[in-house]
């Protein structure tokens, strides 16, 4: 962890956004066919195909589901759990279409609850809205099965619900998306994080799956501290817990949405941008793809070798992360590595090819624009980032 980590209000709250514990512990683990592909890639023991490889892949939507149970509890508003299903699928999803998954995909609920605390109609809740997104996949040309599931009474373990996701697939060798393919001399795209796709029922704040351990503290009010201490972990400071100004229900000028679902925004999906790029553009002309997920801005160091990320063209900072800046005060450093600030997407590729990538995402809806470039850098992978707030390397 490093020293700027270990002070972070983010650690303190026992949450690391570099996982270092994690990557330590998983080192020495074979890392696949592609060591330095975004999801690990194994050969194909489904088929047995020299031609082919599988992918599994495990995600969730986090403590975000905490933060929907306090919005259900306050307002009745069942429809927030839907969102719930689609962060822990999406979450599975966009990180697979990074390796070049768009099709063959399998699906598998895991859900913990506290019966106490979670009936039925959540249960219920959750379930269609693993059946609307496989629904929207399948009618976007991205196939994706229902394989069941499990949902499990562990109340001696969680204090609301715990909503995880297994997505599998197999795909061609000649698919897939091989992030060592990323040099120096590339560019780098990013495709906005809000605003509201073609896709979407209304405007996404740009939360994403996240950072919410930070968010939901840091923006709702101490009230919520005793009316819900079910939410979060009494280990945690108390000057920590829940120490923003808004109520869940709090409208603000600058999003539609009140503020409960603005940070409650279901996870964007890509897919069907990133489908149209492979069918148009072609994956060979891809160099990687990665989804800023944990890490934030800094996740791209995490793939590809000797490359120094240089963003020094991103998004204007949408206002929900202005909003939870301005709450907590956490140092903007800390913020780029939180949340994706923007942009939860990005491609490497070579320049000539850009405008082209950038004018599919808008086509959907979602703006899109080279936000930086890839150097050289020997000494190993590094990232620069340069914003209105001042100039930060992870």
């Amino acid at each position: 962890m490093s020293n700027n980590e270990a002070e972070s209000r983010y650690a303190k709250r026992g949450v690391s956004y570099s996982k270092k514990e994690v990557h330590d512990a998983i080192k020495n683990v074979d890392k696949g066919l592609y060591p330095q592909a975004f999801c690990k890639i194994i050969p194909d023991f489904l088929g047995g195909s020299d031609d082919h490889v599988n992918i599994v892949h495990a995600d969730g939507a986090g403590t975000k589901s905490s933060l929907a149970y306090m919005y259900w509890k306050e307002t009745g508003d069942l429809s927030v759990w839907e969102g719930i299903a689609q962060d822990s699928i999406v979450m599975n999803v966009d990180d697979m279409i990074c390796v070049g998954v768009t099709e063959g995909m399998l699906m598998s609920s895991t859900i913990g609850r506290n019966a106490s605390n979670i009936p039925g109609e959540v249960i219920s809740a959750i379930i269609a809205g693993n059946e609307k997104l496989i629904q929207f996949f399948n009618d976007n040309g991205i196939p994706m099965v229902n394989t069941g599931g499990e949902t499990a009474d562990v109340g001696d373990l969680v204090r609301t619900v715990i909503v995880d996701t297994t997505v599998s697939a197999r795909i061609k060798k000649s698919q897939v998306i091989d992030a060592a393919r990323m040099k120096a001399g590339q560019v780098i795209v990013g495709l906005a994080s809000h605003g509201q796709a073609t896709y979407e029922s209304e405007y996404n704040a740009g939360m994403g799956s996240n950072g919410l351990t930070s968010a939901r503290h840091d923006v709702f009010a101490k009230e919520y501290m005793s009316r819900f201490p079910e939410a979060f972990d009494p280990n945690t400071e108390a000057d920590l817990v829940f120490s923003g100004k808004y109520k869940l229900t709090d409208k603000v000028n600058d999003m539609p949405l009140d503020m409960g679902k603005a940070v409650l925004s279901p996870t964007r999906t890509y897919a069907p941008v990133v489908k149209s790029i492979f069918d148009e553009v072609g994956r060979n002309r891809i160099g990687g793809i990665i989804h800023c997920s944990g890490g934030a801005q800094s996740k791209c160091r995490n793939f590809g070798s000797n490359l120094h990320f240089i963003k020094d063209n991103l998004f204007e900072i949408p206002p929900l992360f202005k909003h939870i800046h301005e709450c907590s005060n956490t140092p903007w450093h800390e913020m780029y590595a939180v949340f994706n600030m923007g942009h939860r997407l990005e491609l490497m590729v070579d320049e000539e090819i850009a405008d082209n990538i950038i004018k599919i995402s808008e086509s959907f809806g979602i703006p899109a624009q080279v936000i930086g470039r890839l150097e050289e850098n020997p000494q190993g992978n590094k990232v620069t980032v340069t914003s209105p707030y001042g100039e930060f390397n992870y």
